[in-house]
């Protein structure tokens, strides 16, 4: 009967955790332009994606994503899927962002929605469950964008998380566990983690500086203090310039034209500076004070700040001022495992892209260095033409020139 209750138990665990896919999107084929919606927001002017696999790439046909082809726009696509809560359950949020085109100033990142979204009026004002991806924009900022909507209000994570900044493909992982802690992960590699109610200012402190404690008005918090028996020496003072001893008047110096004359001035070797006591430990010292602190009365503990109660669409809302960028891959499930084997395939695929950008730029080295040989035999052609010319002219003649006008 025993074995029987734990086999049960083990059943009943396996099936809470069942593994889900609630979204996938790998735009392999032109289907992606039925389920995806272009945001129609009134006075802006969006950028076209299109389906490309890029410049480079490891496969053509597999590598396809949804590229950004307009430079200095927005962009703002979004899809809506089966909604679902992640309610004592673990969400995984992953897709992979290649920014080709060596991105200086432009947004990679996705957000994600309830089903209030509308997505043809989609825009970046539109409230969002959270945000998530690289941001560049010149030297400065290269991050990635980790942002949680909690009570109508959006919370960035007080961490500054490095994103890739190179021209090849990365998966950009966010795990959010029931138990309120989290993970990020870039080609499948924790690069950030920690608790939700530490790394983001959701809740106010438990702890506050307690408003009726005041430091002892004879609270001496001065670990030294001058020596009073130290006496400044009598040979101290000393003036900081000096008249320049080795200088001498000009020999054309007028003292009723110029003035009377007067050696220019110089740093006194013999300066001291001011004088101060020397420092001495202070007998006093009762070291420095710390404001007690009491439990903060707006402080309320939320177990739920992992939760949320309707996901239903996925979206890229983002501007660029370089465009270029691919997204692809996305993935929106429960199961971390699932996901790291989906983005096991990067290693691979930047290898291939390595190689293909390498062959590219090798060709294009080759034929601009066959230009600027074909352009400089060319000039030396031209050069032995003007030679011959000069040489078949008959003597006494000069070579006829076009002077550009013609004659009537």
């Amino acid at each position: 009967m025993r074995s029987y209750a734990i086999v049960l138990a083990t059943v009943l665990a396996a099936a809470a955790v069942t593994a889900e896919v609630y979204f996938e999107e790998g735009f392999k084929d032109d289907s992606w332009q039925k389920t995806w919606v272009q945001s129609e927001h009134k006075g802006v002017e969006y950028g076209k994606f299109v389906h490309t696999a890029g410049k480079f790439f490891n496969d053509a046909e597999a590598d396809k994503g949804l590229q950004t082809s307009q430079d200095a726009r927005f962009y703002a696509l979004s899809n809506k899927f089966t909604p679902f809560s992640n309610k004592d359950d673990t969400l995984v949020v992953q897709f992979s962002v290649k920014h080709e085109q060596n991105i200086d100033c432009g947004g990679g990142y996705l957000k994600v929605f309830d089903c209030s979204v509308d997505q043809k009026d989609l825009h970046g004002e539109t409230p969002y469950l959270l945000m998530f991806g690289p941001d560049i924009c010149g030297p400065g900022t290269k991050k990635v964008h980790v942002i949680f909507s909690y009570k109508g209000k959006n919370h960035l994570v007080n961490k500054d998380i490095r994103c890739k900044d190179d021209v090849f493909t990365h998966f950009y992982t966010l795990v959010v566990r029931s138990d309120n802690t989290y993970e990020v992960l870039i080609d499948n590699e924790k690069v950030e983690s920690g608790s939700l109610e530490d790394d983001w200012d959701f809740l106010p402190p438990k702890k506050i500086k307690d408003p009726e404690a005041k430091k002892p008005e004879d609270w001496d918090d001065r670990a030294t203090i001058p020596d009073p028996d130290d006496t400044k020496p009598e040979d101290w003072d000393k003036p900081e310039h000096i008249p320049d001893p080795d200088a001498t008047k000009p020999d054309d110096w007028d003292d009723e034209m110029d003035g009377e004359w007067e050696p220019p001035m110089i740093d006194n070797p013999e300066y001291k500076g001011e004088w101060k006591p020397k420092q001495i430990d202070n007998p006093a010292y009762k070291g420095v004070w710390v404001h007690p602190e009491i439990d903060n009365p707006e402080y309320v503990e939320d177990k739920s700040l992992y939760l949320r109660e309707e996901v239903c669409a996925v979206g890229i809302d983002v501007w660029q001022v370089k465009s270029g960028t691919i997204f692809d891959n996305f993935l929106i499930t429960n199961d971390l495992e699932a996901a790291k084997k989906a983005a096991a395939t990067v290693k691979e695929t930047q290898e291939g892209e390595k190689k293909v950008k390498d062959a590219q730029e090798a060709e294009e080295r080759k034929k601009a260095e066959e230009e600027a040989a074909t352009e400089e035999a060319n000039k030396d052609d031209d050069d032995e033409d003007d030679d011959d010319e000069e040489d078949n002219a008959l003597p006494g003649e000069a070579a006829e020139v076009d002077d550009g006008h013609d004659e009537l």
